[in-house]
């Protein structure tokens, strides 16, 4: 008889090993990957809130593509490619900031409307006549769902995020997500591993009892997760009634209060949405977040996150913010050295495969979701460097033919 996670069914034979260990450090893997996964599916690039003003400007960064999120005049928000169009640069170098009027380039000084046509060029006299719209800025497809500000920079397999996330949406709309502001704005972090090894940590909670004192002391056995179904996957754990042994957990369950916005049952409890490939929302009584992780190499790669609070909160709210940050930065230290630990054998002759429990099938589920848009993940032993992505594309036939 199959079991089940979350009510999800879980066959009663499958296969336990995860992705082969080859990879995890495949140079020509991870250039099909960059293509084929992180520059075709939804990424989050901000929330609205991170641009208060006309003007207020995001840029994003991702697999050697540049993004730059702005609002218009009208209070709009567009994301454009953050590439000059006379000669490359980077329209704006900052990560983050306000151009009041116009978008005015570094390089030579071409200046473009914040709704991305071109104003016009330095020295105009230099050049034909410029149509503002033919030279405007090249947009890159969008969409803004509770609050968070998604893109993708070629069309891809997923539907709209709204589609995408159908399933869950009622859920999350109780937080009011659309109506938070920042705390300390986009945090990132560069680490010393494949992005797949923190995706196959933060897949599963099988680890929290051994790993995550905090966590453990926080909501004990409650935490469960429930796999990858059609690029969405959704965990949580319910705050257990006891004290809490640890200083942090102890206050924060002390002064953590009911939300007026938030239904009964939501007051006590951390939820976390995984968003294929790469992505996470995670919601707790007093702040919404996302963080994800992209590839700079095959050993190594950026941890990007931001924290949203409500507008509104008192003084006993921000408080338990801080203490529930607490535990998260804590967390989130351990999560970085079990990925340093796993990421390190995928490089060993004598490392077999995985083995995973039925409490990791959030780790296999990813994995096929990997294999259906990548098929040379199948492949048992390493093939040759130059061969990857012939491989893949024959495989590709074969599954389509």
């Amino acid at each position: 008889m199959d079991q089940k996670v979350r009510n999800v069914e879980i066959p009663a034979q499958w296969d336990r090993r995860g992705l082969p260990g080859w990879c995890y450090h495949s140079d020509a893997l991870l250039e099909l990957e960059k293509e084929k996964l992180f520059k075709t599916h939804w990424q989050i690039a901000c929330h609205v809130s991170d641009l208060p003003e006309v003007g207020s400007f995001q840029s994003f960064d991702l697999c050697q593509e540049r993004a730059l999120i702005v609002r218009d005049k009208e209070g709009d928000i567009r994301a454009f490619h953050n590439i000059c169009r006379h000669r490359g640069s980077r329209l704006v170098a900052k990560e983050q900031g306000v151009c009041p009027n116009a978008l005015i380039c570094p390089f030579h000084g071409w200046v473009y409307n914040l709704d991305g046509t071109l104003r016009g060029a330095a020295r105009p006299e230099t050049f034909p006549a410029l149509d503002k719209h033919e030279f405007g800025l090249r947009p890159i497809e969008m969409e803004i769902w509770q609050g968070f500000v998604f893109m993708r920079f070629q069309p891809g397999p997923q539907p709209s995020v709204a589609e995408l996330m159908a399933p869950f949406e009622a859920e999350i709309a109780v937080y009011k997500s659309d109506t938070h502001v920042p705390t300390d704005g986009i945090w990132t972090e560069e680490t010393p591993v494949n992005w797949k090894s923190i995706r196959d940590v933060d897949n599963e909670g099988y680890h929290v009892a051994m790993a995550h004192p905090a966590l453990q002391d926080l909501y004990g056995y409650t935490y469960e997760d429930q796999p990858y179904v059609d690029g969405i996957s959704r965990s949580d754990g319910q705050f257990t009634p006891t004290k809490g042994r640890r200083w942090a957990v102890r206050n924060y369950k002390k002064i953590s209060k009911p939300q007026d916005h938030l239904p009964e049952g939501f007051h006590k409890t951390w939820r976390y949405y995984g968003i294929f490939p790469n992505s996470v929302i995670a919601v707790t009584p007093e702040t919404v977040l996302f963080y994800q992780e992209f590839p700079l190499s095959t050993g190594k790669s950026m941890l990007r996150s931001a924290t949203y609070r409500n507008a509104q909160e008192d003084r006993q709210q921000r408080a338990a913010r801080y203490l529930a940050s607490r535990i998260d930065r804590e967390t989130v230290e351990e999560d970085i050295q079990l990925t340093i630990w796993s990421n390190e054998s995928m490089a060993s002759k004598s490392f077999e495969g995985f083995y995973l429990s039925d409490l990791e099938y959030g780790v296999r589920s990813h994995h096929d979701h990997l294999r259906k848009v990548l098929p040379v993940y199948n492949v048992e032993d390493p093939p040759q460097e130059d061969q990857v992505a012939t491989l893949n594309e024959t495989l590709q036939s074969r599954l389509s033919s």
